[in-house]
């Protein structure tokens, strides 16, 4: 009788962190993991463990919820080194939520030195400001001529990031050129061919 698996593919390639560590010598401390879903990066991303503690026995449960019950008998906490497309973080990172999950991969001493080379791409330099919206820009441009201004410059937007975490871009220095720009408008349309012989009215 055939099989058919129904559910959501998973893209989990490995085992759960505690798999791993538990069988190495120390727990794997200065050992390199990596977790399979951030290899699609071009830059290494990996962990390097720094200490491993381990979690308290769950509360007993009715066997109906034993499924709730299944991640914490497989998690374990840990600090790493955490280095995410090349890049750092500063301090050590506490993993314990993740460390259940079947995405973790040892790696071997002898190829290590693949994931230590520095292949850190540049910043994206972020603008600082953009092209209002047309409507409100000839609204302040009134507003401003109504006041007895004058206009010597065009009004922009200034532009606001959210630039916690490890970030891979930055917001540009005064008189610096962005390498990428924001501007007004639909962007480029996925099927250009469609839009070739479209005149405005």
């Amino acid at each position: 009788m055939r099989y058919e698996l129904i559910g959501r593919k998973t893209t989990f390639k490995g085992k759960p962190l505690w798999e791993i560590l538990g069988n190495l010598k120390n727990y794997g401390v200065g050992r390199i993991v990596i977790r399979q879903r951030f290899q699609r990066y071009p830059e290494p991303c990996y962990l390097r463990i720094v200490k491993v503690g381990t979690l308290p026995e769950p509360p007993k449960v009715p066997y109906e919820l034993t499924k709730i019950n299944i991640p914490v008998q497989r998690a374990v906490q840990v600090l790493v080194e955490d280095v995410f497309r090349g890049r750092k973080f500063r301090d050590l990172v506490h993993l314990e939520d993740t460390t259940y999950k079947s995405d973790y991969q040892l790696i071997p001493k002898d190829e290590e030195y693949k994931y230590l080379i520095d292949k850190k791409k540049d910043d994206v330099i972020l603008p600082r400001t953009m092209d209002l919206p047309p409507l409100l820009r000839e609204i302040i441009i009134r507003n401003m001529k109504a006041k007895g201004q004058k206009v010597i410059e065009e009004p922009k937007l200034p532009l606001v990031y959210n630039l916690e975490g490890n970030k891979c871009s930055r917001v540009a220095e005064e008189g610096e050129k962005p390498t990428v720009t924001f501007e007004m408008g639909l962007g480029k349309p996925a099927l250009p061919y469609l839009y070739a012989n479209v005149k405005p009215i």
